[in-house]
Parts: structure tokens; sequence; C-alpha cells
């Protein structure tokens, strides 16, 4: 019987190298951008839901899950028509979480002492009794009950909202990949506020935190959306209904902020032509969006954008930001301040975002809500 040839280790090793230089390589996939949405998805269809589908439909971005929180709406109701969207748009596999029902200290009622004292507030969210006309803008009739989930005419949901809260969602998911999520919010910062004091390092741990909402100095566009900054340029909605959730959190230690406010959006609307493109695409959600998206400015979609191409960015500056949580006329309003100009009391700088390149920006929209699920 012949013998076997016995080969050495550094002979094996030569032979491996060898081989290796002839055979054809193939680059690995980068890896996937990690995401939270938290957001207040008003729906169906809006402004909100349309920034979650361009999240979605983004192939180098894995969206770990998505929170609901009270704002626009009402958690519960919020729940349904995100996890309706998901349906729609075959994407079951993302996990829905139900994040912070009330604010941290604000209520109905002091906010109704707070506008006998300084004025009625055009906008008030959940909490707005009388919708305010702004053309063909639809939604559900007021109701003061948070849990209480009215039908929706995009159908009633079969897919289940998870046990776990999001707060403790963003906590858990942060520390198994520390330093490579992004905390993504488009509506109140009251669920990120609850993670931040559920976990201490929760802040620090994540890769940054990306806000839709505060207000410097936008300029009044021509619809009647602006009636809400037109008198009060520092107010904002998002900040307005948990001020004290979002001074909480921009004094956090986050590595990088990103702030898009009101600004930059006055110069969006998704235009109803949008929406004949839409029903031309590959999408499956395409005629849900056209038989229930609303002509909104982009307030959130431009928040997606930024976050998922920062080129569109045509200006921006560095700021020393906070949120007035002083029961007074400015409660919820924006303060800012140069870099080394601030009061000193853990103010932390941000990016915020005052320019866009719209075109751009629509272009991008537009592709990502008209490709096919990826």
């Amino acid at each position: 019987m012949p013998s076997i040839p016995r080969f050495s280790l550094r002979a094996l090793t030569a032979l491996m190298l060898a081989l290796c230089s002839v055979l054809p390589v193939s680059a690995a996939d980068p890896p996937r951008r990690k995401i939270i949405i938290d957001q207040d998805a008003f729906g169906p269809a809006s402004s909100n839901l349309q920034a979650i589908l361009m999240l979605l439909q983004s192939p180098d971005v894995e969206v770990l899950g998505i929170v609901a929180t009270s704002g626009d709406g009402w958690r519960d109701e919020e729940l349904g028509h995100s996890l309706r969207l998901l349906e729609v748009a075959g994407r079951t596999e993302v996990p829905v979480y139900g994040g912070a029902v009330y604010p941290l200290v604000n209520t109905q009622a002091r906010t109704k002492v707070w506008e006998q004292q300084y004025g009625a507030l055009y906008y008030k969210g959940a909490w707005t009794e009388s919708w305010p006309d702004q053309g063909a803008v639809r939604r559900t009739p007021y109701h003061a009950d948070p849990f209480l989930v009215p039908p929706s005419p995009a159908g009633a949901p079969k897919l289940k909202a998870q046990s776990e809260n999001g707060a403790a969602f963003m906590v858990r998911k942060v520390r198994e990949f520390p330093g490579q999520v992004t905390i993504w919010t488009g509506g109140p910062l009251t669920t990120v506020a609850l993670a931040a004091r559920l976990d201490p390092a929760f802040a620090a741990n994540a890769q940054q935190l990306v806000i839709m909402g505060a207000s410097f100095n936008p300029q009044p566009a021509d619809n009647d959306f602006a009636k809400e900054f037109v008198n009060s340029p520092r107010r904002e909605f998002n900040m307005r209904w948990d001020p004290e959730a979002a001074s909480l959190v921009l004094h956090e230690a986050w590595k990088k902020i990103t702030v898009l406010p009101i600004d930059p959006t006055t110069k969006t609307f998704f235009k109803p032509e949008f929406f004949k493109q839409i029903a031309r695409g590959k999408a499956p959600f395409a005629s849900y969006l056209v038989q229930f998206g609303q002509s909104f400015p982009m307030w959130d979609e431009l928040a997606a954008a930024v976050w998922l191409n920062p080129a569109i960015v045509t200006r921006s500056q560095q700021l020393l930001v906070d949120i007035d949580t002083s029961f007074t006329a400015g409660y919820g309003n924006t303060l800012s301040w140069s870099i080394g100009g601030g009061p000193g009391m853990g103010e932390r700088a941000v990016t915020v975002v005052e320019d866009v390149d719209v075109p751009a920006f629509e272009k991008m929209t537009l592709d990502l809500l008209t490709r096919a699920k990826p």
C-alpha cells in the first residue's frame, strides 16, 4: 500500500496562499445603517408615515423597530396606523412598540390654563378639539380618551405590537449595538427621555440623535400650515407637547445631535402631482398613498432625507440649543446660543439644518416612494 505524503504546516500554508491568489474574491456588502424610528404616527398616510416609508425603502438601512409616541395623535391609535403601514408595505418583520402615552409634565388641563393666560395655540396635536381649516387635511374626530382607537379608513391591522415598552426596547438595542444605532425622532421626545432615564449610558452609547422639531426663524410659506408659527417663530409643536422631555434629551451625552427644524421645511410641500408619480411606481404601498395621502409640508420626509443623505443640506450651523420649560408665555419655545455663549447649564452643541437642496430632496423622496420593495 503506497504511503500518503505528509504535509508540513509551512507547506500547507503556502498552498492556501497560492490558491487565494488565483481564486476570485468578492467584497462583502457594507453593513447596513441601524436606526430606531420614534414617531407620532398620525395617519393613514401623512408626512409622519411617508417618512417611515422612506427609511424602510432605503436598501442600506436596517430599521430595528418603530416606536409610537403620543403627539399628533394618541399612541394606541398611532400603533394601529404603524402596523397597518407595515402590512401594506410588506415589511411585517419590523417590530412595533408602544412608547409614551402622556408627556412627562404637560397635560391638556395645564395647556388650557396656559391658553387662558397667553392666548390660544393654533395646533395641539391629540389635544386639538377643533381642527384648523387647512384645506384637504383629514383626521379622526377629537377624542380625549388616549386608549380609544377609532376605526381607520385604511383598515385594522392583523399585525400586533410588541409587549415590551418602547423606551426599554431602545435601551436594549443600543446596548446590543453600542455606537451603531441612530435614534431618529419625528415627534415629541417623551419616549427618548424615558430611555435616557432608564439607562444613564443610553445617549452616550447611541451613534447619534436626529430630531425633527424646534423652530428658529422660519419664513412663512404660502399655505395655512404657516399659521402655527407666523406670530410665534420659536414655537414648534413637537417641542411644545413635552418641553421637559425635549430639554432633558438635549442635555444628554449624545455623540452627535442633528436638528431639522421647521425653518427649511417651509420651502417644501407634498404636491398633488407627487401622488400621480407614486401611482406609476413599483412600491407595494402606492395605492395606499394615492388613496389616503394628503398634501402637507414635508416635515418628517425632510428629516428622514437629511439622515439618509446629508449632502442635500446646503446650510447648517452649530448652536447650543435648549427648550424653555418655564410656565410662561415662552413655554416650549426653542432657545439657542452661539457656541460658548450659553448659560453653562449643560447645553450641548447641536447641528441645526437651515437650508436644503429642495429639488434634490424631492427627487430623492419620489425615488424612494416609487421603487420596489428592497
